[in-house]
């Protein structure tokens, strides 16, 4: 009996610290959607000084660099298998493509719209992945594919829409669009490279060397198209450009990780669903963006098209 009893007090331990590990993991999911959807918010507070996109896509990524650079340092004492030349040019392709390119055509979209938008039009990679692989990998569309992509899209419609309204500038919310969608479509191959060598290299690594090529890339941006004379920024942007680099970057990029690990990639990705509702909440808190009735309709309409999208299908 005395046996039977510790063993039963040992599984509950055990499942009491895997409760916990849980816990902790959905908090650290929700940490990341908060932090990924406050960066365009701090993007737009920091344009209000001046500042242009190159310059301020530089002090974000010069900041965020040493982080990453020990985050891999510390992945790869950890990891089991050595980086190869093929592995360094692959860490730079994801950089290049899954968070330079897109953070840049980011940045110069947010000129133009508002948060609220920009963080849809994001939030709509994996139609983008769907659509690339069906054209390009020749993997079909199914029935629920094209319900989902056609309620996003049209989603999308409403949140544009409600952009046009408010600022009346049809170019610049088409510019700010189609500059966003660019992101989200250089965001989406990076997921589709990103599947091949995170499963033998590990997600922490992969994220933190790619990241940090990304940050080159945009200090060696900044060196080729500014002159030094534009560091000379307001103590405001370095301020914003560090809080971006901590709260919506790096940390992220962390907390994300550390949440799949502990819950797996189906549930943190449902945690990002957070992200449009919190930006349009952050908007109107922070920025005075408005929130209309066709832009909630819309952010409902995107948010239920890439729920059906990610759902597992029944067996």
């Amino acid at each position: 009996m005395t046996l039977v009893a510790c063993s039963r007090h040992a599984d509950d331990g055990v499942q009491e610290m895997e409760q916990a590990s849980m816990r902790v993991g959905l908090l650290f999911a929700v940490a990341g959607a908060v932090g990924f959807s406050f960066k365009a918010i701090l993007v737009k507070l920091a344009y209000r000084f001046g500042v242009d996109a190159e310059t301020l896509l530089a002090l974000r990524m010069a900041f965020s660099l040493p982080f990453f650079l020990l985050l891999g340092a510390i992945g790869g004492r950890q990891a089991a298998v050595a980086l190869t030349r093929i592995d360094w040019l692959w860490m730079a392709l994801l950089g290049l493509f899954g968070y330079y390119l897109a953070s840049y055509f980011d940045f110069l979209g947010l000129a133009y719209i508002s948060a609220a938008l920009e963080r849809l039009i994001l939030f709509l990679y994996p139609t983008i992945v769907i659509a690339v692989s069906a054209l390009f990998l020749g993997k079909p569309i199914t029935r629920r594919m094209a319900v989902a992509l056609a309620i996003s899209y049209l989603g999308i419609g409403l949140a544009v829409g409600h952009d046009l309204k408010v600022t009346g500038e049809a170019a610049e919310v088409l510019i700010g669009c189609g500059l966003v969608f660019a992101s989200a479509v250089s965001y989406a191959l990076y997921l589709m490279g990103n599947g091949q060598v995170v499963g033998r290299l590990g997600s922490a690594r992969v994220a933190a060397y790619a990241s940090s090529f990304a940050c080159i890339f945009s200090i060696v941006q900044f060196i080729v198209m500014r002159p030094l004379d534009a560091l000379a920024q307001p103590w405001q942007v370095y301020g914003l450009a560090l809080a971006m680099a901590a709260f919506s970057t790096v940390g992220p990029v962390w907390l994300v990780s550390e949440a799949i690990r502990r819950l797996g990639a189906g549930p943190v990705s449902l945690t990002g669903t957070l992200g449009p509702v919190i930006t349009i909440f952050l908007g109107w808190l922070l920025l005075d963006e408005a929130i209309g009735a066709t832009q909630l309709m819309g952010t409902a309409m995107v948010i239920a098209g890439i729920l059906i999208m990610i759902r597992p299908r029944a067996k």
